[in-house]
């Protein structure tokens, strides 16, 4: 057996055992077959290739034979040109076969990749914040990434190696015995010597790479979380980079150690069937030569014996593993499986409207709200811990009746907790109410078309976030087309034009992860910014000025000024004294509307909304 050979056993033995306990489910095999059916005609083109490739390897041994019987010892050299010759065809055609099968396995793997990936990303984008909050990042990349790559290997590597390994191993066997079925059943008898070192090497193997995995996983991890601008300042501000790479050293002279040994065992696992093979070929060499010398067995045939043993033990000890590479790829079909069936809370209707342009009414209409069970918005598997209360929770809104007119600044206020991010996230359809209804512009949100939703609401929270990409990229992702002259139209609304301009490569400047390269002012009026640009109806501002020096809240301040005018806006604010000129107040208190006018009217009331005010009239007034 070649060394390349062994490698290839290697692959198929290390495989993790485990996944032969999992209970599939019931259509997972009808489901993998859906995703195949727009690929048969091309798998049956790849498979025929398989087939006639294995039949071409085969050959080439029987021609071997009647060389050295039919030419070389009858001295006809007409007999070993032409047949040479035909083995030279064979294995030029052999090339070529090799170089198709690649193409198609690459045209169908790729293809079914794409299809998963997509299909994923885009179940993914759709599902509620719940979802994002409760999993880990880490394991929902891998699902795009491992398993989508895991599953797509069922129908190229496996499915081929089946095919592949059976025909060959049915003509090799076939071959064999018709040359001498004695030397063919004394090399069968061999097999056990391949089989047990290789199952026992193979969950060595397993286990020790399942260890390496889970090592430089955590590795990844601790890396990201240093790597990232919060995380390094984090530990530079503490001090401790000493300790931070002497527990690093710890882990990855851990993962070195286990790549250590595992180096060792495949070293071993590929010289011990090697060795093996090499001892089968000396007993075809050895007991094959007496019955040629005998004169029950010609030399070309002992040379063909030979030459197929060689390609005998391969697919053997590939095909002995082949459930557990079939159950592997069933596994990673079915946990992508489960992500795409995790059904998203808010979705849209077939019979869909668009919301009406132009300035818009938003009115609640006893809208109750209570938060999904985590069940309902994650997946045990994708959450570090996944263990605790996972029932829905209480009623957190209840009996919400309002009316913003078009054109009115709403502002939300109450203790921390009260629900009203709740409310504004109704606004924006992040969720839908558990009762009653909410209607922008005399439409039902569940029956209006979230791209309309999406269009006609816009959002500034309090931390604005930039992706790590220039000034105009992270304008352009409200609005793609929008053109230089909007984007610095927008700029300059949003109070950010000259610190744009100011900079080196003024639009192109990269801000950085997570807009780290501007201060939190700058970030905040950024983000007005690409809402501008967006143009939308109805604004929706929770605490965009919560964590701001007095400066940047002035600038920002003038920034959200011009983005209200004109639009019906709410507003979410702790300091009172920001939302004064507010059309309507209301004041938010356990899940319920408790106070609701203009603001003189409500300090003139004496309630919850004087309470608050006065409490933070005397904080601000009271000197440090």
């Amino acid at each position: 057996m070649s060394q390349q050979g062994g490698h290839g056993v290697m692959r198929s033995m290390v495989r993790d055992q485990s996944v032969l306990d999992v209970r599939l489910r019931g259509d997972t095999t009808r489901r993998v077959l859906g995703y195949a059916r727009p690929y048969r005609m091309w798998i049956a083109g790849f498979l025929s290739l398989v087939v006639i490739d294995a039949t071409v390897v085969v050959a080439v041994p029987l021609l071997l034979k009647n060389i050295v019987d039919q030419g070389v010892l009858l001295k006809d050299g007409s007999v070993v040109v032409r047949l040479s010759l035909l083995v030279a065809v064979l294995s030029v055609a052999s090339a070529v076969l090799d170089i198709a099968q690649r193409w198609f396995s690459a045209r169908i793997g790729e293809g079914l990749i794409y299809d998963l990936r997509t299909a994923v990303f885009a179940h993914v984008l759709r599902q509620p914040t719940a979802f994002f909050t409760r999993s880990q990042t880490g394991s929902l990349v891998s699902r795009l990434n491992s398993d989508v790559i895991g599953a797509q290997q069922a129908f190229t590597s496996v499915l081929s190696s089946v095919v592949s390994n059976s025909v060959s191993l049915v003509l090799i066997i076939g071959a064999m015995a018709t040359l001498s079925w004695q030397l063919t059943l004394g090399a069968l008898l061999l097999v056990p010597f391949f089989l047990v070192p290789a199952k026992y090497m193979g969950r060595r193997l397993s286990a020790l790479m399942s260890t390496q995995m889970t090592a430089n996983a955590e590795l990844g991890s601790r890396m990201t979380e240093r790597f990232n601008v919060a995380g390094a300042l984090l530990v530079k501000l503490f001090g401790t980079p000493t300790r931070e790479e002497r527990e690093y050293a710890v882990r990855a002279a851990a993962v070195r150690d286990t790549g250590v040994r595992i180096a060792m065992n495949r070293t071993i696992f590929v010289v011990a069937l090697s060795l093996v093979a090499a001892l089968a070929t000396a007993m075809v060499y050895g007991f094959g030569g007496l019955m040629a010398v005998s004169g029950s067995l010609t030399v070309g045939t002992l040379l063909a014996l030979a030459a197929l043993l060689s390609r005998l033990y391969g697919p053997l000890t590939a095909l002995s593993g082949v459930r557990v590479d079939v159950m592997t790829a069933l596994v990673s079909f079915e946990r992508v499986f489960e992500v795409l069936d995790l059904k998203p809370l808010v979705a849209e209707v077939p019979s869909s409207v668009r919301l009406p342009a132009g300035p818009v009414d938003v009115e609640f209409d006893g809208v109750g709200f209570s938060y999904p069970s985590a069940d309902e918005v994650s997946l045990r598997s994708l959450e570090a811990a996944a263990t605790g209360d996972r029932a829905g929770g209480g009623p957190v809104l209840r009996d919400i009746v309002f009316r913003a007119e078009p054109g009115q600044l709403v502002a939300l206020v109450g203790p921390s907790g009260a629900g009203k991010t709740t409310v504004t996230s109704l606004v924006a359809r992040l969720y839908d109410p558990t009762v009653g209804a909410v209607r922008i512009g005399g439409v039902d949100l569940r029956q209006a078309s979230l791209e309309s939703v999406h269009e006609t609401v816009g959002m500034v929270t309090q931390e604005a976030h930039l992706f790590h990409d220039t000034i105009r990229g992270n304008l352009a992702y409200a609005k793609p087309d929008a053109t230089e002259a909007q984007m610095r139209a927008a700029l300059a609304a949003a109070q950010v034009l000259t610190l744009v301009d100011e900079l080196p490569s003024g639009l192109d400047t990269v801000v950085g992860d997570r807009g780290h390269r501007l201060s939190g002012g700058e970030k905040q009026r950024l983000a007005i910014a690409r809402l501008l640009l967006k143009q939308p109806q109805v604004l929706v501002l929770d605490e965009a000025t919560a964590h701001l020096d007095s400066e940047s809240e002035v600038a920002v301040q003038r920034a959200l000024d011009a983005a209200l005018e004109g639009r019906t806006a709410f507003v979410i604010a702790h300091r009172l004294s920001t939302v004064r000129g507010a059309d309507l107040i209301l004041v938010v208190g356990d899940g319920r509307i408790v106070e609701r006018g203009r603001h003189t009217e409500l300090l003139e009331r004496g309630g919850l909304y004087a309470d608050l005010y006065r409490t933070q009239y005397f904080d601000e007034r009271t000197p440090a």
